[in-house]
């Protein structure tokens, strides 16, 4: 059966709802309000509001630092625990609440009845399918996956997937709203698990948790290492195009032909490591080691900062494929 979907104009948003008051649904409401959209957020209790006012205010430090759009004020922000009247004005939906199907299917049945149905409604989730998400919704049409990577009113990407039921125009339409907005989304041509970033991120996430417990590494010298070695270089070329630029004039395919063979030998170990008591306490140990005396906000902002900085320096810069 066709479904109806008429949106309004991506450039032409002007109230976006945000569910979820945690990290993530606060981060995404602080790029919004940055970006000059008027935002409502819905949160379970009242007694969240607090916190999620604090996020927001600690993410708004470094959007300042970026430069505001005109009109962007948290004077535009307000938030509720009445879903109905958090949705009521919506032109977009982002929505972050924990990654648990069960509850993404009971507020997408919720939304599928409370939103006009050519409003885009985008998850952030990080690995759950959309197929499964929209599947209790009666409007699945016009639901995506719109997964943001943290912080995300610092980091541009947004993968985007769709569901078995969702309309190519929704997707389309999701495109060229985060693109308005400064985001920089990806549609991925299949629903894998994880995505693309994450999956990549997670190999390096299972080497490490290899070499900690192997006790080949300590947590603070893989840190050290990725921030040292690898990480600069990828702000700016993915590993793909690394692999490219060294192998000199000869490219990829030099460095195929030359280093190909060594794929065979297990430097790797790809599949996870059993996460025992002594395995976690060892990662958990090490980081508290590493962070010292710096708790979450105090991280949060020297990461943020670092972001803001890297940020600046590339803009403007041309790269191949940027």
């Amino acid at each position: 059966m066709s479904q109806k979907f008429s949106p309004i104009k991506p450039s032409d948003v002007k109230y976006v709802t945000c569910i979820g008051a945690g990290p993530i649904g606060a981060g995404w409401a602080a790029y919004f309000l940055a970006h000059g959209y008027h935002v409502t957020s819905y949160i379970h209790d009242l007694k969240e509001e607090k916190l999620l006012r604090a996020l927001i205010e600690n993410a708004w430090i470094s959007l300042e630092a970026l430069g505001l759009s005109e009109g962007a004020s948290l004077e535009n922000f307000s938030c509720t625990n009445d879903l109905a009247k958090a949705v009521a004005k919506a032109e977009f939906i982002q929505e972050s609440i924990p990654e648990n199907l069960g509850l993404k299917q009971a507020l997408y049945t919720k939304l599928g009845e409370l939103v006009a149905a050519n409003v885009v409604i985008a998850s952030s989730t990080s690995g759950l399918s959309m197929t499964d998400i929209q599947a209790q919704c009666s409007t699945p049409h016009r639901t995506v996956v719109g997964h943001p990577f943290n912080p995300p009113y610092l980091l541009p990407l947004v993968e985007m997937v769709k569901g078995e039921k969702t309309l190519p125009e929704a997707v389309d339409w999701l495109v060229e709203f985060y693109k308005s907005a400064g985001k920089a989304p990806l549609v991925l041509s299949k629903d894998i698990p994880g995505f693309i970033a994450t999956r990549l991120q997670e190999a390096i996430w299972r080497e490490a948790l290899h070499m900690v417990d192997n006790n080949e590494a300590t947590v603070e010298e893989i840190d050290f290492a990725i921030t040292n070695g690898p990480g600069p270089r990828w702000a700016l070329m993915g590993p793909c195009l690394t692999f490219h630029n060294g192998g000199g004039e000869g490219g990829m395919a030099y460095n195929l032909d030359q280093f190909g063979p060594t794929l065979k030998i297990p430097w790797t170990r790809l599949v996870a490591p059993e996460l025992t008591q002594e395995l976690r306490d060892k990662m958990v140990d090490g980081c508290i080691r590493e962070a010292g005396e710096h708790d979450y906000i105090s991280l949060s902002r020297a990461r943020d900062a670092g972001l803001v900085a890297i940020q600046k320096a590339l803009k403007g810069m041309t790269l191949p494929l940027s």
